[in-house]
């Protein structure tokens, strides 16, 4: 599972390089240029590795780390323009696979409250990153009854 977890992340965040420099970028910040769908793929992989870091048995303050980092994502991605930009420089999804890779621990099976603390988590980030995508659907509705 890390190995695809590796080979998303870097898809996500490094996968191309900026002809004649050392930048590289992945899919994050390009889709990111699609209103609604864009800010989507971030919080997914967020999700399917604060779910793999529930398996690996990764303390719940870095789990914790790895949504502020998935957050902070969010936060840099909501600023038009200066958020794509934002999304080649700050590779949330790389660095909260470092993390989990980092913390990682073999034993025993995650208690209910490991699970309950993930998908809280997961759900607190899908409401933040819903929310934006809420107030522009109903700016575009109200800007359309007022321009039609």
């Amino acid at each position: 599972m890390l190995r695809e977890l590796r080979a998303w992340a870097d898809l996500l965040d490094s996968r191309f390089r900026i002809p004649g420099t050392q930048i590289r970028f992945g899919l994050d910040p390009i889709l990111s240029l699609i209103p609604g769908l864009g800010e989507l793929s971030s919080p997914a992989f967020t999700v399917l590795l604060l779910v793999q870091g529930l398996r690996q048995r990764v303390p719940k303050v870095v789990l914790f780390r790895m949504v502020v980092n998935a957050l902070l994502d969010a936060l840099i991605g909501a600023i038009p323009v200066v958020g794509n930009v934002g999304d080649i420089f700050w590779r949330a999804n790389t660095i909260n696979l470092a993390l989990l890779e980092r913390h990682a621990l073999p034993g025993r099976a995650p208690t209910p409250g490991d699970y309950a603390f993930v998908w809280a988590m997961a759900a607190i980030l899908g409401l933040l990153v819903a929310i934006p995508v809420i107030i522009g659907i109903v700016l575009f509705g109200w800007l359309w009854g007022l321009f039609s």
